[in-house]
């Protein structure tokens, strides 16, 4: 009889302390923006600033963490540095939490829960 936790990735310390932290760096509001504009493409600070609302010193600052724990990357284009996702994992994590939570913020239910519940196919004689 299996387990519903066999052949799943062991739960070590370390990979829970590493979950813990990225789950951690993506907990304020503005960094989870910035990752969540990033994966739909490279972005230069001053769009990304213009498109999250915060001042460029606070973007600059958020995006400098946010390359820090590895979730971004940048390149230089000219004068202008690009920043992007490459961790097509974290893409699909933020994507994720955006499809299971409302545009209200409630939690969404699970895509099977929100179609409209099927019609019998045959009713019972009554």
């Amino acid at each position: 009889m299996s387990t519903p936790y066999e052949g799943r990735i062991p739960a070590t310390p370390e990979r829970l302390a590493a979950a813990a932290g990225t789950f951690d760096l993506l907990s304020v509001p503005g960094r989870l923006h910035l990752v969540w504009l990033l994966a739909g493409g490279e972005s230069d600070v001053t769009t990304l600033s213009e498109r999250t609302g915060a001042s460029i010193p606070a973007t600059s600052q958020q995006l400098a963490k946010l390359r820090a724990a590895g979730v971004v990357s940048s390149r230089r284009e000219g004068r202008r540095q690009l920043y992007r996702v490459d961790d097509p994992h974290i893409v699909t994590l933020v994507q994720a939490m955006f499809e299971h939570i409302a545009a209200d913020g409630t939690i969404a239910l699970d895509p099977d829960e929100r179609r409209p519940p099927r019609r019998p196919r045959f009713q019972s004689a009554g």
